[in-house]
C-alpha cells in the first residue's frame, strides 16, 4: 500500500537509525518499526476504584431515591 503520512522528529531519526544499521530501504525500516510497535504490550498499571466508607448504605436500584438520599431532596 502506498500512502503519505507526516512523521514527527524523533521518528523520522528513528527510521533514519534503522535504515543505516540494517541498511534497510525507508519503507523497510518504517515496516519493521511499526510491527515492533504493534507488538510490543502497553505496560499499563491495574485500575482499583478506590472507596471510602461514608457511614450509610445507599440502595441503588432506584437512582433519583439514591441522589436525594445523598445531597437531599431541595438539590436539583
Amino acid at each position: 500500500m502506498r500512502t503519505t503520512i507526516d512523521l514527527a522528529p524523533d521518528v523520522v531519526a528513528a527510521v533514519e537509525a534503522m535504515q543505516e544499521a540494517r541498511q534497510l530501504g525507508r519503507s523497510e525500516a518504517v515496516n519493521e518499526l511499526v510491527r515492533a510497535g504493534a507488538a510490543a504490550s502497553p505496560s499499563r498499571e491495574r485500575f482499583v476504584q478506590r472507596t471510602a466508607a461514608i457511614g450509610i448504605r445507599v440502595d441503588v436500584s432506584n437512582v433519583a431515591a439514591a441522589l436525594e438520599s445523598l445531597e437531599g431532596p431541595d438539590h436539583r
